[in-house]
């Protein structure tokens, strides 16, 4: 299951991605995770249909410094073998 999502709220400058990527890890799930210019954070994960699930739950909470407002969740496509960090796009 590959899925693609927008984070909105207070996402950025406090660790939102770092963690992200280690609960992905933990989760086996590959993919990617980055800020965008405009405040949110994006990600496309890849995986188990049930860790892709405890993914997206876990990022509708985000670490404890993080607000997250909302995230939008779309069906997304790729193949990756590992979790990356990319830059700011």
């Amino acid at each position: 299951m590959v899925r693609h999502l927008d984070i909105f709220g207070q996402v950025q400058g406090v660790g939102f991605r770092y963690h992200f990527m280690e609960q992905a890890q933990t989760l086996g799930i590959t993919g990617w995770v980055r800020n965008r210019r405009g405040g949110s954070v994006e990600a496309v994960i890849a995986g188990a249909p049930d860790a892709v699930e405890a993914l997206l739950a876990w990022a509708r909470l985000g670490p404890p410094a993080a607000q997250v407002e909302r995230v939008e969740v779309s069906a997304a496509e790729g193949e990756f073998r590992e979790f990356a960090l990319r830059p700011t796009e």
